[in-house]
């Protein structure tokens, strides 16, 4: 039986859906204001792992992970660029998907845009006002009445009195408490008018928080089977959401919280505002990507190098960034490529009777544990170069292809160039896949004509170069970049 842990109950649950046999999971997306960096890949990949193994466990799944498209962010990257509000979001939404595509994450079954849910934010800021947890402040801003919500901090763990609001948010005039949150932003006269809509309360725009308990009401009802984020939005974003959200209609907002570890730089959080993030396209981008195009050609080697590199460590804890860190992940899946180079995989799908394939379940069961179930995929890759079995060799497929892995042709992949090896820039970069055939035939040549010396040469000179060459039987070579 699949057990997660749950961040709200801070313990390891036996996970039963609402309805028989149906997973309703919301996973809170981006703000579309830039390009996605490693950080967001982590969550995207974890998250995309989640659905697929809720998918391949039988159940039916509506998956919602929503896009922010209105929000202060947004508004000033619009107005730097003298752009309408809506070309900015369609932009980065486009590149999100280059990313997502890299990357081999599937899309959600729904992808709402908050800009479409307006009406809905705004039936939820009339309930909670009617309820007495929503006030209109001088300043034109309706805020929520923390105090108002008798469980509010129980998601992060932490009392009203230990939250210190002074340190954390900013005290705007007419908030009645500085932990109060803004529902609804009074239109300001300097913002662009596609930032602003009628509401009982005048012109403005929502909050952040408002968008994602609109979604996801809106979208999969209450309560929610599953709700998901990064690490940063335990608190203030989803503790926002639990109290606006069961203030306005009671109940429960999720059964199961689920946030994935940070992606972490040097024992800090890679993040823009601390300015130490890399992006997606910049890491897997076969050279240096067109930064005024959302699309860009992809790296196939790397791309999955860096599904991998998240793959292959359980979501929940804290995963780090070095160069050498992508080198070891890299090596890694060329190993597991490498078995199915050596041995072809037969197609007959998963046998869940087999050791590994149970090995590899009850790790995905017990909190989506990947690096157990990597291991399975490692034994299985070992059990295939020992013993050369198609059907070992096609378990060690199947059982990747649940984790988006190994999907890929074996021999392109192995040849394909990479930055990501141990010893840094890989010299076989430069050279294309002509000029290593020609060096190869050269060194036949040389066999033939008994000159093992020149052969030698050719050899070591690919070697250098970064090409390994594994002669098979009847005189066939293959090659591989290393």
């Amino acid at each position: 039986m699949l057990h997660i842990h749950d961040t709200l109950s801070r313990t390891k649950v036996p996970f039963t859906p609402v309805e028989a046999g149906r997973v309703r999971m919301y996973v809170c997306g981006m703000t579309v204001y830039d390009y996605c960096h490693l950080g967001h890949a982590r969550m995207l990949v974890s998250f995309d792992i989640v659905q697929r193994w809720l998918r391949a466990s039988g159940l039916q799944v509506d998956y919602v992970r929503n896009i922010t498209d209105i929000d202060d962010k947004i508004i000033r990257r619009a107005v730097q660029t003298n752009r309408r509000i809506g070309d900015v979001t369609s932009f980065y939404i486009d590149a999100m998907h280059a990313d997502e595509r890299a990357l081999g994450v599937q899309r959600p079954d729904h992808e709402p845009r908050a800009t479409a849910h307006i009406g809905d934010m705004l039936d939820i800021i009339g309930r909670l006002e009617d309820k007495g947890l929503a006030y209109r402040a001088e300043d034109g801003d309706v805020n929520f009445a923390v105090r108002g919500f008798a469980g509010y901090g129980k998601l992060s763990g932490k009392s009203l009195d230990d939250l210190r609001a002074g340190e954390r948010v900013a005290v705007a005039a007419g908030k009645r408490d500085p932990l109060d949150f803004v529902l609804w932003k009074a239109a300001k006269t300097d913002e662009p008018d596609d930032t602003k809509w009628q509401s009982p309360y005048g012109l403005g725009r929502p909050g952040w928080h408002i968008e994602c308990s609109a979604m996801s009401k809106s979208l999969l009802g209450l309560p929610l089977d599953i709700h998901g984020g990064g690490p940063d939005l335990k608190f203030p974003h989803h503790e926002n959401e639990i109290a606006q959200t069961e203030g306005a209609f009671g109940g429960v907002l999720a059964n199961v919280w689920m946030h994935c570890g940070p992606l972490m730089v040097d024992d800090d959080k890679m993040s823009k505002s601390l300015n130490n993030f890399r992006t997606i396209r910049q890491t897997v981008a076969m050279g240096e990507p067109d930064d005024t195009r959302a699309d860009y050609v992809v790296n196939p080697r790397e791309a999955e190098m860096v599904r991998f590199f998240i793959a292959r460590n359980h979501y929940r804890s804290p995963q780090n960034y070095t160069p050498d860190n992508l080198n070891d992940a890299q090596n890694a899946l060329d190993r597991l490529y490498q078995a199915l180079a050596n041995v072809a995989p037969d197609d007959q799908g998963v046998d869940w009777n087999e050791p590994q394939a149970q090995a590899f379940k009850a790790a995905m069961d017990d909190d989506f544990n990947t690096s157990g179930a990597v291991a399975a995929l490692f034994q299985l890759a070992g059990d295939a170069n020992r013993t050369g079995s198609a059907r070992t060799a096609g378990q060690l497929k199947g059982l990747a292809a649940i984790l988006g892995l190994l999907q890929q042709d074996p021999q392109a992949y192995l040849r394909a160039p990479t930055r990501y090896k141990l010893g840094g820039a890989v010299p076989s970069a430069a050279m294309d896949d002509h000029a290593i055939q020609a060096l190869i035939d050269a060194r036949a040549a040389a066999k033939r004509a008994r000159d093992f010396a020149e052969a030698d040469r050719i050899r070591a000179a690919l070697r250098d170069a970064g090409v390994e060459l594994e002669d098979k039987p009847g005189g066939v070579t293959n090659w591989r970049r290393v």
